[in-house]
């Protein structure tokens, strides 16, 4: 088995269209549990709105911090699930159930395993 991340992306909306929104938490809750319950569910969380973030970079040695997201997108980072699939055709099956699926977009990725990362790491030790 391997982890997925589902990032859950969807345009910014008015307090009225996200009160709307709101009223799906139970279909939230519900996908939720049937993760959990078919031993898919490893964590999730949902994101505070665009205004609370910070981004950082560093560049000649400096950190740079602005306040909110470096990229100005269409559609905001608003949460992910991670999940452990059999693979990745059972990862998609999944985002597809995800309600914002319907008005957002959901990104599945696969989370790269520690040995990947470490063969990484192992092969640029080597080169420098």
């Amino acid at each position: 088995m391997s982890q997925y991340m589902l990032l859950l992306y969807a345009p910014e909306v008015n307090e009225a269209e996200q009160a709307q929104r709101e009223t799906e938490l139970p279909l939230w809750q519900e996908l939720t549990e049937s993760l959990q319950e078919a031993g898919l569910y490893v964590a999730s969380g949902r994101l505070h709105a665009v205004p609370s973030a910070t981004t950082v970079r560093v560049r000649g040695g400096d950190a740079e911090i602005t306040d909110g997201p470096f990229a100005v997108t269409k559609e905001i980072l608003g949460g992910y699930f991670l999940l452990e699939c059999r693979d990745l055709d059972e990862a998609l099956r999944q985002a597809a159930r995800v309600p914002l699926a319907r008005y957002g977009s959901v990104e599945v990725r696969p989370v790269m395993e520690m040995s990947e990362f470490e063969a990484l790491y192992e092969a640029a030790a080597g080169q420098a």
